[in-house]
């Protein structure tokens, strides 16, 4: 005994696809273009936040393991397909050109601790690899590199969210676009029954069918769309929140490591000691007593 095996619901798609008005087909006709290319999106926006997640995690933990937020970059280490990484790239890019075009040169502090603080109070509050650089960055340099950084982001974000109009129209206009060819088919039938004047459910029920079957391609359409926009745009704000997040982190190392944050009084005693040579002396003593940050 032979049992012959058919997909569920084939014959009744196939009757209805028979029957359809050539209204009808064209409208399943392009109800399947934008199915595929829903598809073409839902598989690459995967493939790309599945990289994005996976490439992500192993820079973050290869960045969090360095104190110096140019290491990575001085290492040509690579992580291509993490977005944070991309922004990383970029602002050390940035802060890379501006050591070597408009570097502030920073005196080594001495290692005693200022007047009016002692040793362990000082030895707490120290940044050790702040105070080893002795080349920096000003004020003006962090302002245009934290540009780059929000450039980089942006950049980044709309990455991320490429094509997902696509499948925010799929879901939305799927139904639609469906519905439009089976009204436009209920339509033909019942213009032609009442042409040929015979009212009868075996002359009504193959047009009915093959109007319905326009609606039944375009919720095929919409509801994968629909689970696939939910996932990954929530995945997507989950990343560009992570962006921003390290956005802040690493701007804020940057600018302890490699900014010269010293007081005013500092820099204007440096001015008279040029000016004034033969009170250098003088001179030091203000600037040890002057209020020294890392």
């Amino acid at each position: 005994m032979q049992i012959e095996m058919t997909p569920m619901f084939a014959n009744a798609l196939e009757f209805a696809f028979n029957k359809a008005t050539t209204e009808g087909k064209v409208t399943i006709m392009l109800l399947s273009l934008v199915s595929l290319f829903s598809w073409t999106v839902m598989i690459a926006k995967a493939r790309q936040l599945y990289r994005a997640q996976k490439a992500g995690k192993k820079f973050f933990t290869a960045y969090r393991s360095t104190r110096d937020p140019l290491e990575l970059f001085n290492r040509n280490d690579d992580f291509t397909g993490a977005p944070a990484f991309e922004v990383y790239r970029a602002g050390a890019e940035e802060l890379a050109y501006h050591l070597k075009n408009n570097p502030v040169v920073v005196k080594t502090r001495p290692q005693g601790a200022p007047p009016g603080q002692n040793e362990a109070v000082r030895e707490v509050h120290t940044d050790f690899l702040a105070k080893a650089m002795t080349t920096k960055i000003s004020t003006s340099s962090l302002d245009s590199l934290k540009v780059v950084l929000e450039r980089a982001v942006s950049a980044q974000a709309i990455s991320l969210e490429k094509g997902m109009i696509i499948l925010s129209t799929a879901v939305a206009g799927g139904p639609f676009i469906g519905l439009l060819g089976t009204v436009w088919g209920v339509m033909e039938t019942f213009s032609g029954i009442a042409k040929v004047q015979a009212a009868s459910l075996t002359a009504m029920a193959p047009g009915v069918a093959g109007a319905l079957i326009a609606t039944v391609v375009g919720l095929f359409v919409a509801i994968p769309a629909m689970f696939a926009y939910n996932y990954m745009i929530t995945m997507i704000r989950a990343l560009t929140q992570e962006l921003d997040n390290f956005t802040a982190e690493y701007s804020t190392a940057i600018e302890h490591a490699y900014v010269d944050n010293r007081p005013i009084s500092e820099d204007l005693v440096n001015a008279l000691r040029q000016v004034f040579p033969e009170r250098a002396q003088e001179l030091e003593i203000v600037a040890r007593s002057a209020p020294a940050t890392a």
